[in-house]
């Protein structure tokens, strides 16, 4: 008895996560359907899954209509720059916070954290101004400087560096190793689901980022993929099965990056936290 109501509630476990499952889903079903409809067809009730005539040159127009290409090899640009940065910066800082002792460090980690808590928008005017009085807006360099450094990141790996047992440190400082190298060749070498971690949400985030690259880049030149699917967006009138066809393509190198770290993604969320 005890064995059939296990069963029973594991099948009524699957059927909720099945049906949440399609639910999340669904919408990206209904934007691949919309990609490849004629612009009449987009919002036609009731909805039309399958389109008729499908209309895959929709894939070939948005490389035509505006400079696509450019605007992803900014984007990847700037992602992976940020990427990189981010995990030295975030790294290097979360060592220091975890693995040092200098005084206050608690109270300075603790004042770094909390501008987590801190609206973009509070401080988004005074950045604005000094990256103007830099010279540096509408260059890519404004966006790597801002986003380099990240309270986030620092507070994400610190939680993962306490877990490493300060005797295997203290043993590499017996040795004769100094800080740079035990940070270098043993923390940064056990980190490697932490990090992986990180560089997925530092990524998703640079690459999905719009209102950053909107309020500092002006040219079309430097323009990121963000910004040129809203391009397809006129005075009057929104070409969506455009949009949402350039919508899946910028959706590919995200889903590249997270099925290539999925299982270190998953490992770093599950032991991040583990002490604090």
């Amino acid at each position: 008895m005890k064995i059939e109501k296990q069963q029973i509630s594991k099948v009524f476990i699957y059927i909720i996560l099945i049906a949440l499952t399609f639910l999340t889903l669904l919408p990206f079903i209904w934007m691949i359907s919309a990609s490849i409809k004629v612009e009449a067809e987009v919002f036609s009730v009731p909805i039309k899954w399958i389109p008729t005539t499908p209309q895959w040159l929709n894939y070939i127009k948005i490389w035509q209509k505006i400079p696509l290409a450019l605007f992803t090899f900014n984007s990847m640009k700037l992602s992976f720059i940020i990427t990189l940065i981010q995990l030295f910066t975030c790294s290097f800082a979360a060592y220091g916070f975890s693995k040092c002792n200098f005084k206050a460090r608690n109270t300075l980690f603790l004042a770094y954290v909390i501008t987590i808590a801190i609206p973009w928008q509070v401080y988004m005017l005074p950045q604005y101004i000094l990256m103007q009085k830099m010279h540096l807006v509408d260059t890519h360099l404004s966006i790597i400087l801002l986003q380099s450094f990240s309270a986030f990141g620092v507070f994400l790996l610190r939680q993962f560096y306490m877990s490493i047992p300060d005797d295997l440190l203290e043993a590499a400082r017996i040795d004769g190793l100094s800080e740079y190298s035990i940070y270098a060749r043993i923390v940064l070498p056990l980190s490697k689901s932490a990090l992986a971690t990180l560089t997925i949400f530092t990524f998703v985030a640079v690459w999905n980022d719009f209102m950053g690259p909107m309020i500092y880049f002006n040219s079309t030149r430097v323009k990121t993929i963000q910004l040129g699917i809203r391009m397809f967006i006129s005075q009057y009138s929104a070409e969506y099965n455009l949009i949402m066809a350039a919508s899946i393509i910028s959706l590919i190198p995200i889903f590249i990056l997270y099925v290539s770290f999925q299982r270190f993604f998953i490992e770093g969320i599950a032991t991040s936290g583990l002490k604090g």
